[in-house]
């Protein structure tokens, strides 16, 4: 009869949750297999059975990041004007990353941290950016087309284009988020730029 071995003390969406997080505040390089072993609360070699290494459990920490994300947009944008929308997520970032209250608000977009940390010399990790990317442009210009469609948003660029604009934007305010701008002058950048969104 084959062995089942022992079963793993530990939730292991838990424990990817609070890697995810650990990463999201301290950075790839900058986490040891210590680090996680003291937040997740596990013996070392049970990570390692369950995740591999910290690489792997770096990667699938970004998975589960990108994934919570693109259900987070998919419910923001899922129905009514889509500019209100959009001005929320610019303007607040952390609607849409999940962060909470207080300085995890500043830790800016897991996805774009790891743009700027391991590209472009790691290509499983340009792998799954380029599919949150890829995923953002699609879930947006579905709701922009709607909005072309409605008459709230100008028919003078595809959707496609005006989504990758807005990818571009929101990594922009993701991270000059992280360095608390004088407020006002940050949203009246992000209103400048949705304006171009605006039918007139």
């Amino acid at each position: 009869m084959a062995r089942t071995g022992r079963p793993r003390a530990f939730d292991e969406h838990q424990a990817l949750t609070r890697a995810r997080d650990l990463f999201w505040s301290r950075g790839y390089a900058a986490t040891s297999v210590q680090d996680l072993v003291d937040e997740l609360k596990v013996q070392r070699g049970s990570l390692y059975a369950a995740f591999g290494d910290k690489r792997n459990l770096y990667l699938k920490a970004v998975a589960l990041y990108a994934q919570e994300n693109r259900e987070r947009l998919e419910a923001m944008l899922g129905a009514g004007p889509v500019l209100p929308v959009l001005r929320r997520m610019l303007t607040e970032p952390a609607s849409l990353t999940g962060a909470q209250e207080g300085v995890e608000r500043r830790r800016g977009c897991l996805v774009g941290n790891t743009t700027a940390e391991l590209l472009p010399r790691d290509e499983q990790a340009g792998t799954l950016v380029a599919a949150a990317f890829e995923a953002f442009i699609q879930t947006v210009a579905a709701a922009l087309r709607r909005g072309q469609e409605t008459g709230e948003i100008a028919t003078t660029a595809t959707p496609e284009a005006q989504a990758h604009m807005l990818l571009m934007l929101f990594q922009g305010a993701a991270l000059v988020s992280r360095a608390q701008p004088a407020h006002d002058q940050f949203v009246a950048g992000i209103d400048a730029a949705l304006d171009a969104l605006r039918e007139h």
